[in-house]
């Protein structure tokens, strides 16, 4: 089992000094001066998460990827604590050879199998949106949503011989 580190030093005021067990330091304020805000973070982790999974095998299926940007976008309810109920991840892909089923399959591999983030936020109240649209120039955008995960169902461990 995997152990993370991260010491937070208050500095004054809510601004708070991150050194993670990697070494890297960043910010934390509330509300966001210089830093960013916990929750922000929650929604660019699962993002980023989710990337590096989807760009990672896309590479390796040898998609001709042009240009790659994800969009979160969360929702957080009325009530204390305000958790995210729902969080929509559109992963657009760009370049002129881009395959539908590819793209798809990459996303949903990312949702069922390997992004942390996605499933601990999947097993608790959080309905996430995994979508893509994809530009091929020169002719129509094609989006859509790949698959929903949460909430309240925790992706089960798997083989990683598998898939």
């Amino acid at each position: 089992m995997g152990v993370k580190t991260a010491e937070l030093t208050l500095t004054e005021g809510l601004h708070f000094e991150v050194l993670t067990g990697s070494g890297r330091r960043f910010a934390y304020d509330d509300p966001p001066e210089g830093g960013l805000g916990p929750f922000e973070t929650i929604l660019t982790s699962v993002a980023a998460c989710s990337a590096m999974d989807v760009i990672s095998i896309a590479l390796k299926k040898r998609q001709g990827v042009e240009r790659y940007t994800v969009h979160a976008t969360g929702q957080q309810r009325e009530a204390y604590p305000k958790i995210f109920t729902r969080i929509d991840l559109v992963h657009e892909v760009v370049g002129s050879g881009i395959d539908t089923t590819a793209i798809r399959r990459c996303i949903e591999l990312s949702a069922t199998k390997y992004c942390p983030v996605s499933a601990m936020l999947s097993a608790g109240d959080t309905a996430i949106h995994h979508g893509y649209r994809i530009v091929r120039p020169g002719e129509p955008i094609e989006e859509g949503v790949v698959i929903v995960t949460g909430p309240y169902r925790r992706p089960d461990p798997v083989d990683e011989g598998a898939d």
